[in-house]
This record gives structure tokens, C-alpha cells and sequence, in this order.
């Protein structure tokens, strides 16, 4: 069993063009998220897939694999998969490229059920919402599970609804997600569905068509910070630094 980690840089951000490329304490931020990957316990092989000759050249000059891409692709699955068509991998796993504080062991989390269980199609993570104003927020995306950890619905509304609040617990999904090859395959040729497309959440695809989806509910601390804006890259600077140089 051949398992390939990617991580899907794209140049163009309407919030942050060339976030990929921006300086994080003397290294380019994707350099910060292949090392981190690196790290992995279990995948055997990394590589970028980019829409850019500028990231290409970034990543080879750090020593990194990497694959130019389309420029056409919707969605980062899409850009993935195109790479993992080309690779004899038995378990794709898709790894945001713009989270330079990834702890590989969210990697490892994420493959381990789809090792266990030879039929899962797919796997992803959450983590118990522990602050307030995060239940409200429709940019933190929520998940519910049946007994068995697989997925029911993924939503930008609270769910479930705290009808009654004692017990009342919400999750929220962590955007890493692992797949059997070929299903990543048959994945990205369905057509979107109504849910995903009201949404705005990928994933919905697979659970309207049917599929089951293992959640796994993350077993340590996570703080990682996914940079979207100038702001956040300024913050996820201040915490390497930080780290590099500790008083």
C-alpha cells in the first residue's frame, strides 16, 4: 500500500495573491507546509501540485517534488487528483497548502482509519467547538456523525440545533481529507450536488451520492491557522518566530 500526501498550491488568492510564495522567517509558506508534512509517519511520498511555473521553481529550489497542473481546475480535489492519476498511490490524502502550522500527526490521524478499514472510500477530522462565537460563524463548518464516525451532513450552521443545551455538543471539521485512489477517481467526475452547491462545501458531494465518510474526532490540542488574509500571515509569522527564538 502506497500512501501519497498533496498539497495543492494555487497562485492566484483574492485575498492574498501568492500566498504560496509570501515569506514566512526566511522560507516561502509552502516550504513551511511540505516540511511540516514531511514529518508524516505514514505517507511515503509528498508532493505539490501547482497552477504556477513561480511555486515549481520555488519547491524544486527547496528540493521538494512537485507537478504543474492545469490552470482550469475548480477545486483543489480536482488539481489533486490530476496528480494522482499519474502515481500508483493506494491513498490520496489532500493537505491544505495554506496551513504552515500543520501537525503531521493530523495526517496520521486521517489515514489510519482507511489502513483499518480496506471498503472506507474516505476520512476526515474534527475537534470539539470549544469557543462561543465559532458556533455562529458560517466560515467555521460544522459536522455531525452517526455512532460508527461517519459522516451525517456537514454545515455552516450550527448543527445540531441546542434544542436543549445541556450535553449540547457542536464539532468542527478540519479541511484534510483522505481517499481510496480510485474513489478520488470517480469522486471528481460526479456533477455537483444541490446541498454541496448551497453550501458551498465540496464534501456534501459524497454523502449526497451516497458514500460514507469517516469523521475522526482529533485526539490532541490543534491550533493550526489557515492563511486567508494579510492579517493572518503577519500572525502565523509572530508564532514561528516565536518558535525559532524563544525568550
Amino acid at each position: 500500500m502506497t500512501i501519497l500526501g498533496i498539497i495543492p498550491a494555487r497562485y492566484g488568492s483574492t485575498r492574498l495573491e501568492g500566498k504560496p510564495l509570501k515569506d514566512i522567517c526566511g522560507k516561502p509558506m509552502i516550504q513551511h507546509v511540505y516540511e511540516a508534512v514531511q514529518r508524516s509517519r505514514l505517507l511515503d511520498e509528498t508532493i505539490v501540485a501547482t497552477d504556477d511555473e513561480r511555486i515549481v521553481q520555488a519547491v524544486q529550489s527547496f528540493g521538494g517534488l512537485v507537478q504543474l497542473t492545469s490552470v482550469d481546475h475548480r477545486t483543489g480535489t480536482d488539481r489533486i487528483a490530476e496528480v494522482a492519476a499519474n502515481r500508483q498511490a493506494s491513498i490520496v490524502v489532500n493537505i491544505q497548502g495554506d496551513e504552515p502550522l500543520i501537525d503531521p500527526r493530523l495526517i496520521d490521524e486521517t489515514i489510519q482509519p482507511m489502513i483499518d478499514d480496506p471498503e472506507l472510500p474516505a476520512c476526515t477530522l474534527c475537534r470539539p467547538i470549544q469557543h462561543e462565537k465559532d458556533l455562529e460563524s458560517p466560515h467555521v463548518v460544522k459536522v455531525v456523525f452517526d455512532r460508527s464516525g461517519h459522516a451525517l451532513y456537514f454545515s455552516r450552521s450550527l448543527i445540531p440545533y441546542p434544542r436543549k443545551k445541556e450535553g449540547h455538543q457542536a464539532y468542527e471539521h478540519i479541511g484534510i481529507y483522505a481517499y481510496r485512489n480510485d474513489f478520488l477517481m470517480k469522486y471528481v467526475t460526479m456533477d455537483s450536488t444541490p446541498l454541496e452547491t448551497s453550501e458551498s462545501l465540496e464534501q456534501l458531494r459524497i454523502l449526497e451520492n451516497g458514500y460514507r465518510m469517516k469523521v475522526v474526532v482529533l485526539g490532541f490540542e490543534y491550533n493550526g491557522l489557515s492563511v486567508d488574509t494579510a492579517e493572518d500571515l503577519e500572525e502565523v509569522r509572530r508564532i514561528i518566530a516565536a518558535r525559532t527564538n524563544p525568550v
